[in-house]
Order: C-alpha cells, then sequence, then structure tokens
C-alpha cells in the first residue's frame, strides 16, 4: 500500500502534488520508451562467459519491472491529489 500524503491547509496543495508527480509519472513512461529502443543483443555477449546474455535480459527485465513500479506508485499519488482536488472544488 502506498503512503498517500495528507492534503490539508498547513501542506502542500493537492494541485501542485497531482502536478508534481504527474511529472514522476511521464518521467518513468519516458524512461520506459528510452529503455525500450536502447540496444540488448546477444551478439554484445557471446564472448563473455557464459549465461552473459541471459543475465543481461534478465537485468533489463528487472529495471522495466522497477520502473513501472515507480510508474504506478507515482500514479497512485497523483491520483490521489486529483481526488481531494475535485472534493475540495465541490465543496465551494
Amino acid at each position: 500500500m502506498t503512503a498517500l500524503p495528507t492534503i490539508h491547509l498547513n501542506g502542500t496543495g493537492a494541485e501542485t502534488i497531482e502536478r508534481e508527480y504527474r511529472a514522476v509519472r511521464h518521467a518513468a513512461r519516458q524512461a520506459i520508451e528510452t529503455l525500450e529502443q536502447a540496444t540488448c543483443n546477444q551478439r554484445d555477449y557471446y564472448t563473455q562467459e557464459p549465461f552473459a546474455w541471459q543475465q543481461a535480459r534478465e537485468e533489463r527485465r528487472q529495471a522495466f519491472i522497477r520502473l513501472t513500479e515507480v510508474m504506478n506508485w507515482a500514479e497512485e499519488i497523483e491520483a490521489h491529489a486529483a481526488e481531494a482536488e475535485a472534493k475540495r472544488r465541490a465543496c465551494r
């Protein structure tokens, strides 16, 4: 479970949190897209020890997982802030 910020008068505004975590989410998405473009070719590993190619592929897979986790984490906080802002506006 993600630790979500409490939106209150003495803290950071919901709009600011939403904007900042949207930027984090977009940056993580951009990192994923950039990593997809990065070369990871078996012929770049065959001169190394056995299973170097498999290790490289697994490390790449783990990087995708971590970036996706960051993207999802930021999205949760962004959505939480958006919901708080929507509630605040509805009370006006």
